[in-house]
């Protein structure tokens, strides 16, 4: 947001060309052999890509290749979000005691409870077990959100390469779930449902819907990210610099945003894994061998009862 508002007549941070200093420096240092290894290797093959479709990579990519856009803004405001996330949770983790918890720590237990039993409500006490990745999601892309309200910031997820980056993550992670709780075949089953005689058709839209997944998942985050940054650069391109001040108002909706993403990409990732991961003898082996030992009580037990009538 502040870079939005750095820019020229309040117009996008894009349109101005304005791209934060440190991702000058970084192309300083690196762009060239960066754009190097670019075209000899993977520009031709974009381009071999793209021209099926009529385009090019410039096109799509939104500009020429050059050493001093070798390496993508939204690529180095990620490495930094991991790293701030990182150090965020090593600082807190140092600060944690038992004995005299101070209000922000209170804070962030709460945050973190909730968490955690929203994790057991959608999934099940069992899904406990999957709160590091929900955890890791939720400070990495809330991280990414808030990004835009610092100064030589900008927030990564108002790019599509990342927010379809993670929502690729996220259905990696829960298919991976699927197969390894179920098996393949079982996991593929799960898609027709249980009327055999429409499963064909079942089984077409879900695996339709859920290859959409990452796509909605990556778009939604995207749109929202890139919508709150074009109404602030909107509104403070109306009258500058009379209208810059109308930034500082709009920042509570920024930040509410921030976290109501954070919010949906992490609800809809529980919801997710809950279709695929089943608490331990729920389904197939377990629910065999429940009914396996009520059987085998039963057949003990008339084998006692006959025995001494045959005897």
């Amino acid at each position: 947001m502040f870079l939005l508002l750095a820019s020229e007549g309040g117009a996008p941070a894009a349109a101005a060309h304005h791209t934060p200093l440190i991702v000058e420096l970084v192309n300083q240092y690196i762009g060239a052999p960066v754009h190097r290894f670019q075209m000899a290797y993977t520009y031709p093959l974009w381009k071999k890509f793209f021209a099926n479709f009529g385009t090019t990579p410039e096109a799509v990519f939104g500009g020429p290749y050059t050493p001093e856009n070798a390496v993508p803004w939204y690529t180095i405001m990620f490495i930094i979000a991991c790293i701030i996330s990182v150090l965020l949770i090593w600082v807190l983790k140092g600060k944690l005691s038992e004995d005299d918890p101070e209000g922000g720590q209170q804070t962030l237990e709460v945050a973190v409870l909730a968490l955690r039993d929203m994790l057991a409500d959608i999934v099940g006490p069992h899904g406990l077990k999957y709160f590091p990745l929900v955890g890791t999601f939720a400070v990495l892309i809330l991280v990414s959100n808030l990004m835009g309200m610092f100064p030589l910031f900008m927030s990564p997820t108002a790019a599509t390469s990342v927010t379809f980056a993670l929502g690729l993550t996220s259905f990696a992670y829960y298919n991976i779930i699927g197969i390894k709780e179920n098996g393949l075949f079982g996991h593929l089953r799960h898609f027709a449902g249980p009327i055999w005689w429409i499963a064909p058709l079942i089984f077409l839209i879900e695996i339709i819907g859920n290859l959409v997944r990452p796509m909605s998942l990556g778009l939604r985050l995207f749109g929202n990210m890139f919508a709150d940054e074009q109404v602030m650069a909107n509104i403070t391109g109306l009258a500058p610099p009379y209208t810059y001040i109308a930034g500082l108002f709009l920042m509570p909706l920024g930040l509410f945003v921030a976290f109501i993403q954070t919010f949906v990409f992490v609800l809809l990732s529980m919801v997710y894994i809950s279709e695929v991961s089943h608490p331990p003898h729920e389904h197939g082996h377990g629910e065999h061998g429940e009914h396996g030992h009520d059987e085998d009580r039963l057949d003990t037990t008339s084998d006692n009862l006959i025995a001494p009538v045959m005897g």
